[in-house]
């Protein structure tokens, strides 16, 4: 841009060199120093241009930079692109602007008052020191972030090395990602600093914790912190005593800080749907009568009444947690998925019931020699198949029993079939077609999940290519490719009643699917950075899903609203599992920690430690009664969810409730180490059998 010729050839419309001399003079004004200097330079214009220029001038410019009362004038190209240019870096000063405030900034005055905050918090009653310590880290951040706006990178991050050590360990992954942060136009771009600036910090005191952090901030040499609490700061005060240090810490740790009481005030309908009644599928429609002269002849035999299956005569108990059975529209059940569901039934009365005395008993699949890398695995409902993705865009399917895997066979020969069959679906599948292991290609990156449908007919997928991939398995081939999230997609999972499915991804949101529409029915929004696993409700009307902002949240299906917001966690969530009851959610993190939540009312049960890496899968038995979860650092650990929940109902569990190092294993029943082998996947087979599948790495 030559200074000369900064609004091209026509010298007669001036507008352009306003806008850069009122770009100039608000970088002047934020002491901007080094990108005005650079900006004089190359459009040569001197400080008598800026002294002529006067604030009715910028505001003018502004409103003109915004379409406000902007004349119609014609421009060449070259004349558009400049100003288009000039209005770029007139916003992008604009927004720098909102860091600073309206008033010059001054660094050493905002790094005095936070040390006379620091002091007042340490110099505070025991009492109330750990719910006021919990106002230091985001006030820390946002000076940060006005330093860093304002040109001052090296005095930013001395700041941060200054104060980092007051704070609680779980942040040093947020200060040292914003340590990172070399300029000031690199606010504008990064996710965390967005959060930070456009969702309050909220954070949960007592109201005499409260009373006593505003009458400190009302002091005047306070007015720099009292305005960052003004703007980013959220209370929620609460009656009673304060919470201690345990307390505290159990629900901290999010990019917004905790959840807010009205978050979580929703009603949830957790409870589990009335199961079909499958006596009446077994049993034969009444022979018509035949009619008799005399129907009081004392010869004719009594016709015996067919003898009900006592386990199919069983009638569930209606829930009044349960939502309506047409709260959201559900597939009608064809009679083969009532045949499979009757065949699932009879299989789980053979189930063994596990207990602390009674574990189940655990098969471990390694995948060996894997140059492709296994990326993600997961075995079928009725335990006999394994799909696994790789990170050369390839899934693989294996059957685990003796059983090939078969395809449909050919047109023709189905013509021939004869359709009212018993075993119609038997005989449709070609025998000379069986193999023991097949490929699905299609993706164009590496596949992050897959999930089987409950029918064991379909297979989804999902890829770092942005889209989903629905399978056939009974044709071997794509039925169809979903295209919507346009970012990778992280995970897929099926609703237990099959039809819907739900994926999450790198744009931050969570999409609804139904297998016969390319078009999402509902996108959840509401995650500060990306969703990185979801899971659907045993009743399919909710949907959980774990971001990297740290916070498991719960979606309404039939509204697309969140109904529950959960913090706690200190890392990113990884895996979700819902137990068998739906009260409970447990979920995974890299955090190494497992934590249980009651969705009746979103609080947290308790906290389980026991891993010493990242927690990758979770699950519950069928049962409810143990929770397994496996991680990278090679271990299986079973948990005794039954205690949990026996203890929790008697309020022998509060949020405080934190093991120490003595009692971790207070509710860990056994921990099984596999030799080198990350756990990518877990599963409870029908008679709670527990199957397991690694990665072996040398």
């Amino acid at each position: 841009m030559e200074g000369v010729n900064i609004n091209g050839a026509n010298d007669n419309q001036p507008l352009d060199k306003r806008e850069l001399l009122c770009l100039l003079k608000l970088l002047k004004k934020h002491q901007l120093k080094s990108t005005e200097e650079l900006l004089c330079q190359e459009a040569n214009v001197s400080a008598a241009d800026l002294e002529e220029l006067t604030d009715n001038d910028v505001q003018q410019v502004l409103s003109a930079a915004l379409g406000v009362g902007a004349g119609e004038r014609s421009q060449t190209s070259v004349e558009t692109k400049t100003a288009a240019e000039a209005k770029n870096s007139l916003n992008a000063a604009e927004a720098l602007a909102k860091f600073i405030g309206d008033d010059a900034f001054d660094a050493q005055q905002y790094e005095q008052a936070y040390e006379e905050l620091r002091t007042f918090v340490e110099e505070a009653l025991d009492i109330y020191k750990h719910e006021l310590s919990m106002v230091l880290y985001p006030i820390l951040v946002q000076i940060y972030f006005k330093m860093l706006a304002s040109g001052l990178t090296d005095k930013a991050r001395s700041f941060i090395e200054k104060y980092k050590s007051d704070l609680d360990g779980y942040y040093t992954e947020s200060l040292f990602n914003l340590l990172m942060l070399s300029k000031p136009e690199e606010l504008l771009d990064d996710d965390f600093v967005t959060a930070m600036e456009t969702d309050k910090f909220v954070i949960r005191m007592s109201r005499d914790a409260h009373s006593l952090f505003k009458r400190h901030i009302q002091d005047r040499r306070q007015e720099v912190v009292a305005d960052i609490v003004s703007k980013y700061l959220h209370f929620d005060t609460y009656e009673g005593m304060a919470r201690n240090k345990l307390q505290c810490v159990a629900t901290a740790g999010s990019h917004i800080g905790e959840a807010k009481r009205q978050d979580n005030k929703m009603r949830v309908y957790y409870g589990l749907l009335k199961e079909v009644d499958f006596q009446t599928l077994t049993t034969p429609a009444p022979a018509p009568e035949e009619e008799e002269d005399d129907p009081d002849a004392p010869d004719r035999p009594k016709k015996k009444k067919p003898k009900k299956d006592p386990l199919l005569s069983k009638k569930s108990k209606s829930d009044p947690n349960a939502p309506a059975i047409d709260r959201i529209p559900l597939p009608e059940l064809k009679d083969s998925d009532k045949l499979l569901k009757l065949k699932a039934l009879r299989e789980a009365s053979k189930r063994l019931p596990l207990n602390k005395d009674q574990l189940p008993s655990a098969v471990f699949y390694t995948v060996l020699n894997s140059v492709q890398g296994v990326t993600c695995a997961e075995i079928s409902d009725d335990s006999t198949m394994l799909a696994c993705g790789f990170s050369d865009s390839s899934v693989r399917i294996w059957s685990l029993t003796p059983a090939k895997l078969r395809a449909l066979k050919d047109a023709d020969a189905l013509r021939e079939l004869d359709k009212e069959s018993s075993d119609i679906n038997v005989r449709m599948l070609d025998d000379r077609s069986g193999e023991s292991t097949r490929s699905f290609l299609g993706h164009t990156g590496p596949v992050y999940r897959c999930a089987f449908a409950p029918e064991m007919n379909l297979l989804l997928s999902c890829s770092e290519d942005g889209t989903i991939r629905l399978w056939s398995l009974l044709t071997w081939s794509c039925v169809v490719a979903y295209r919507g999230h346009v970012y990778p997609v992280w995970d897929v999972r099926f609703a237990p009643h099959g039809y819907y499915f739900v994926s999450c991804s790198y744009d931050k949101t969570a999409r609804l699917w139904s297998t016969d529409s390319n078009q999402a029915l509902r996108i959840f929004v509401g995650h500060l950075s990306d969703v990185d696993c979801v899971q659907f409700h045993p009743n399919s009307n909710y949907v959980a899903s774990g971001s990297s902002d740290r916070t498991v949240r719960l979606w309404d299906v039939l509204t697309g609203q969140s109904v529950r917001l959960m913090t706690g966690h200190k890392g990113t969530v990884t895996s979700l599992a819902f137990s068998a009851c739906g009260r409970y959610l447990a979920s995974g993190s890299v955090d190494h920690n497992i934590i249980i939540w009651d969705l009746s009312n979103g609080s947290l049960v308790t906290t389980l430690l026991r891993h010493t890496s990242m927690v990758s899968t979770i699950t519950f038995s069928r049962d409810g009664t143990i929770l397994a979860a496996g991680g990278l650092d090679c271990n299986l650990t079973l948990w005794d969810f039954h205690k949990v929940t026996e203890d929790y109902l008697s309020n022998q569990i509060t949020v405080s409730h934190h093991h120490d190092e003595n009692d971790e294993d207070v509710y860990l029943l056994r921990t099984f180490p596999s030799k080198n082998s990350p756990f990518v996947a877990l599963h409870f087979t029908r008679r709670n059998l527990l199957m397991c599948v690694g990665l072996f790495k040398n």
